[in-house]
């Protein structure tokens, strides 16, 4: 039996552009990693984005019914 990540880390831009960042087993692991990249890391570059344009949404992956 595989594992099954049912959670995913979504980040939403300033347009409202939604990309898939990851798929995570747990809650509590996704939020780790959503933790881990809105944390400032050093200097931030004159052309980067500042990370608070962007927001990291968590959501529940519902398995689709089985098709018989």
């Amino acid at each position: 039996m595989t594992s099954e990540f049912g959670w995913v880390l979504i980040r939403q831009d300033e347009g409202a552009n939604r990309y898939r960042v990851g798929r995570y087993a747990t809650r509590a692991e996704a939020e780790r990693v959503a933790e881990a990249l809105t944390r400032p890391a050093g200097a931030i570059p004159a052309t980067a984005t500042p990370a608070a344009s962007q927001v990291y949404l968590i959501e529940r992956v519902v398995p689709r019914a089985a098709e018989a």
